[in-house]
Parts: C-alpha cells; structure tokens; sequence
C-alpha cells in the first residue's frame, strides 16, 4: 500500500467556511422591536448606556461542510469496492490462522522486503530527501501523533476516527517499545482525515507543516486519482536520511469504515518504516492484495524488529541479515 514518501499503490477518490450570523443577530433585533412597539420618537436618555456589540467569533477553519454530491457519489464508489472485498473474502480482520503458516525464515525474509526498501524510492517530499533503498530507516526520536480533520469531515466521524488512532497509537508504542502517543500540539506524525472538496485546506496545512514540500506532493493531494484512497509522506533530514522527523498521513474521508480503519493500520505502520509492501508477505497488510485489512499477528513482529535496538538506522540490509535472522527466531521461539 502507500509507501514512505510516495503515495502507495492501493490507495482507491477548498474547504469553504460557513459564517453563521443567526445567533448575534438576535440580541439586535430584540431591541429593534422593541423601540417600534413602544412607538419611540425620542432619542436614548444618557442614563442608559449603549451596550457593546457582541464581538462575532470567527469559526474555526475546519468547521464542518457538507460533502458537495460529486464526494457523496465517491462514498457510494468506496462502499461497492469495500462490498466486493469483502464478498471475495478479503479484508480479514483475524490477524491471521492456521491457514497462513510462516516461520523464523518468512519472517526475516519479509522485514528485509519491506523494512529495506521502498515502492517509489526515486520519489520524495522534500528535496533533501536522499535515496536510502537498501539501508533501514525509522524514527528515534519521540512520535508525537495528532489527527486533523478537514471541513467536509462530519462530527461523528470525526470521534471515530479519533478514537481509532489513539487505540491504534498506543497499540503501536508497546509493539515498538518505542515513545509514540498522541498530542494536541508540537505533532511530528499528522493524521489528516480530507475528502474530496477539502484539497486546498489540506494542501495550505501541507505548505504549513512541511515548507519545502514537491509540488508533485501538493498536485497529488489537491486534486488526487480515484483509485487512491490513502497516502503516507515521511521525511528525513539531509545530514540524516534515515531518521524521521516528519511524517504525514492523508486517508479520505468518503472511505466506508473498514477501509478506514486498514487505511489507518498501513499507513500510520509505513510512516514508522516499514515502508514497502510484497506479495510472499502472508499474512500481512504490507502486500498488495488486500487479503488483510488490519494489522497482523505477522506485521506486529515487523514492528518490534523495526524498532529493535540492535539494528541502527543506516544499516544496510546485507549487514543486517544476521542479526534480523537472531531477531526472527527468537520472536517465533524458534532454536538460533
């Protein structure tokens, strides 16, 4: 699926603001009607004092719009595709049984696939982004993980998906053993939730956070294919490619709600560094068949190895094999 720092394959689809006069008026109009039913010819006496004007609050800029028809008929488009899914039963959510077998060997063989390599390696989001195929990377510093959501974005949805990332969050800190938690602000790792009308709120926010993002990363989300329905964007420094100080995530808001949520598991997972999908991983999220929708007993162990101190970010994976290969057996129980 979406790969660090190119839009992923599976993905399948400006903000206006409202400005709302009716409750300030009505404090005025009272008054007017008042004077008229009194008959008041005579100007105020100065023993009554005017009263200020209530100072008119801007709402906020993600305040909620209603999807224009064009994004309901994508919402309609994404609840056939997730209905044809799961007819050929895919989008598992059993993490995996006795009919997906792997061992130490498929393990280890899968993290250096998906760990060491990228889908788009030859594309970035910011220009000091360097080329690191073949070399691990991942965060070391603290995640700090904040979910944003555009105006076309409903309020209940909005408590959704709220909770999903926060449950998935701190799902994820004690896989990696790693600090990752949730924030209201100084967020490195940005959860946006935007549909199809939100592309210039998302790319003005994009500008925002990250200001020397591609303007092939700003086309993309204003004005993003059908068949994408999430992307992943994370970014490095130049003096140290392979470790994340930002990251990005945009998962549409017409997605039905498994999609949703296998939008959140892969893309926030990928934003961490497992970066790649392939097809031998079973079972898995990180492949492009969508057998999986939600992350697997499999894809929990490619986290903990992810994160596990004894590989440093910048190894290659020719130098690592060894080590991952410890890694792995000693996950599955299986004899070095």
């Amino acid at each position: 699926m979406v790969p660090v720092t190119m839009p992923e394959r599976r993905c399948r689809a400006d903000g206006r603001l409202g400005v709302r006069f009716k409750g300030y008026l009505k404090p005025v109009l009272g008054v007017l009607s008042l004077l008229a039913l009194a008959n008041c010819d005579e100007t105020l006496s100065s023993s009554v004092a005017p009263q200020p004007r209530p100072a008119v609050v801007a709402p906020a800029p993600n305040a909620y719009v209603p999807p224009s028809a064009a994004s309901q008929d994508l919402a309609r488009f994404y609840q056939r595709v997730e209905r044809d899914l799961l007819t050929r039963g895919l989008l598992r959510v059993d993490g995996g049984g006795p009919d997906t077998p792997y061992d130490a060997d498929d393990l280890a063989r899968n993290f250096e696939a998906i760990a060491f390599y990228s889908e788009y390696p030859d594309h970035a989001v910011t220009a000091s982004t360097l080329r690191t195929d073949g070399q691990l990377s991942r965060w070391t510093s603290p995640v700090r993980v904040q979910t944003e959501f555009a105006p076309s974005v409903p309020p209940d949805a909005r408590e959704q998906d709220t909770a999903q990332v926060e449950a998935y969050t701190a799902r994820l800190a004690k896989l990696t053993d790693h600090p990752i938690s949730v924030v209201n602000r100084k967020a490195n790792f940005h959860v946006f939730f935007a549909g199809k009308d939100d592309g210039s709120y998302v790319v003005a926010r994009l500008k925002q956070l990250i200001p020397n993002i591609s303007q092939a990363s700003l086309d993309l989300v204003a004005n993003p294919r059908a068949n994408i329905d999430c992307f992943v964007f994370a970014s490095a420094t130049s003096n140290a490619p392979n470790r994340y100080v930002r990251a990005v995530t945009l998962i549409r808001t017409e997605l039905p709600d498994l999609l949703r949520r296998s939008c959140i598991h892969e893309e926030i997972a990928q934003g961490l560094g497992l970066s790649n999908d392939s097809p031998a991983a079973r079972p898995s999220i990180f492949n492009d068949d969508d057998e999986f929708a939600l992350l697997t007993s499999h894809d929990e162990k490619l986290l903990t190895m992810l994160y596990d101190p004894r590989l440093e970010p910048g190894v290659t994976a020719e130098n690592a094999r060894p080590v991952v290969r410890i890694i792995a057996r000693e996950l599955m129980g299986q004899q070095l």
